[in-house]
């Protein structure tokens, strides 16, 4: 996939500037979903093009994520229009390649980046559920002339019509860090889809790039709704960010609310999860926890909140997530007196690790649903057996209450790795043969709304290690 930036002002290499990206070099980005290059066609005094060109590997983008058969879940991994066509992909490869630029930020020649440019944006390929239309009703607004010409099924059949898919042109004077933050929020609103799980970090996201000019938006409220993939608690928070207290539009807010009678806007199910795991270990007066899985560190940050806990260690099969974690947590930054308190390492929890004796509490939050059934019990011998923390706090989603998301498919995971998710009557019968087999004591407590028909949306476990008397 490809997008090109292309400006006339003279000189037009100063794009080079702004961009952080030499016209003479070739750069090329290692991505999780493949490799982003950065080059220029052409570079001259005149005229100037940098295009960012993506190239997904579709066997690495599926790797470990296994879903149900069927032909989404199989082939369809694997043959399908995400190395072709922009999406939230390239938006993530903006986002990365250049984010210096996105903030307006230029060291080398700091008045630049307040400087209007003639500036030409073209995607070859974008997929966009609303057709020309709704991209001229996106990009309009925002000071660009958008051409948007339909990309035919099949040219040599014209009988059949236009693709999904538009070949997007826009072309205006704007400040380059605007051009950028447009598109990266645009271009996956336009094709409505996220190649990833969208979660609380993502309003952060958007009422960043969104800064200056999503507020005023016509289509505020649509961009806000795509971007954020319909989840409405993630919109409500995001609608009141952008909005002054004084200008919330109360229709809009009520209809991105789940519950729409209530009075105050319901928490983010992550953070009652994470309320909920934090409770439970101050009530246990644990001081040494560790958070088994602890993917890019949203727990751990929490952790160290609260100087009560005087060890927290954070562990993660994945090197990348404990990369994340470090970034989120700043660790560079962090005062001695915290930093002292923290480690971070690489483990397999199916195996035993020596690093993880002693805990006075271990906590499995949303994790052992991404381990596969067959490995469970290794799992649960190296925590409850080896590591033998005096608590484990287990969090995994309750199947049952999915039908209460009225963004996902029916039988659908919460999660495209999940390998499983269970009922209230599975996860009490694993946790009371674990807790069995193990000598630990058991009780469940909900986290979320605890409809009457279906249960809460995350079951929490908390077992306690039953002390063996003395003789």
């Amino acid at each position: 996939m490809l997008l090109t930036l292309t400006t006339t002002a003279r000189p037009a290499t100063d794009l080079g500037f702004l961009l952080h990206k030499h016209p003479d070099r070739l750069q090329t980005f290692d991505l999780t979903a493949g490799r982003a290059h950065v080059f220029y066609p052409e570079a001259t005094e005149e005229r100037c093009t940098a295009a960012l060109m993506l190239a997904v590997d579709p066997v690495e983008l599926v790797r470990g994520r296994r879903r149900p058969g069927g032909p989404d879940g199989v082939l369809g991994q694997y043959v399908n229009d995400r190395p072709y066509a922009a999406s939230s992909l390239l938006a993530v490869a903006v986002g990365r390649v250049f984010r210096t630029a996105m903030q307006g930020r230029c060291d080398a020649r700091p008045d630049l980046p307040a400087r209007l440019l003639p500036l030409a944006a073209h995607v070859p390929a974008l997929p966009c559920r609303g057709g020309a239309e709704l991209a001229r009703r996106l990009f309009e607004p925002l000071g660009w002339a958008v051409e948007a010409a339909g990309v035919p099924l099949d040219p040599h059949v014209p009988d059949w019509g236009n693709s999904r898919y538009v070949d997007l042109r826009l072309t205006g004077e704007q400040r380059l860090a605007d051009a950028l933050n447009h598109l990266y929020v645009l271009m996956p609103v336009l094709d409505d889809s996220k190649h990833y799980w969208v979660t609380t970090d993502e309003v952060d996201k958007l009422v960043r790039a969104g800064a200056g000019w999503l507020h005023d938006h016509p289509e505020r409220d649509l961009i806000t709704r795509r971007y954020l993939a319909h989840r409405r608690e993630l919109a409500r928070a995001a609608m009141a960010r952008l909005a002054d207290a004084d200008d919330v539009d109360a229709e809009a807010l009520d209809n991105a609310v789940e519950d729409p009678l209530a009075v105050d806007p319901p928490l983010p199910l992550a953070e009652q999860r994470r309320g909920a795991v934090l409770a439970t270990l101050r009530s246990a007066g644990a001081g040494r926890v560790a958070d088994l899985g602890c993917g890019e560190g949203a727990l751990l940050a929490s952790l160290l909140a609260e100087p009560a806990f005087s060890e927290i260690i954070g562990i993660d099969v994945s090197f990348r997530a404990l990369e994340l974690a470090g970034r989120r947590l700043r660790l560079d930054r962090l005062p001695e007196s915290r930093r002292q308190r923290l480690r971070l390492f690489q483990s397999s929890l199916t195996y035993r690790d020596e690093r993880l004796a002693g805990l006075d509490a271990a906590v499995l939050m949303e994790v052992i649903e991404h381990v596969d059934p067959s490995r469970l019990p290794a799992l649960e011998r190296s925590v409850f057996g080896a590591a033998r923390p005096i608590t484990v706090v287990v969090t995994t989603p309750n199947v049952e209450h999915n039908v209460r998301f009225d963004w996902l498919a029916p039988g659908a995971f919460r999660h495209r790795d999940h390998r499983f998710e269970w009922t209230r009557a599975e996860f009490r019968a694993w946790a009371e043969r674990v807790g069995a087999t193990y000598d630990y004591a058991v009780r469940f407590l909900p986290v979320g709304a605890d409809d009457p028909e279906v249960g809460p949306p995350t079951q929490l476990a908390v077992f306690s290690r039953q002390e063996v008397a003395g003789p």
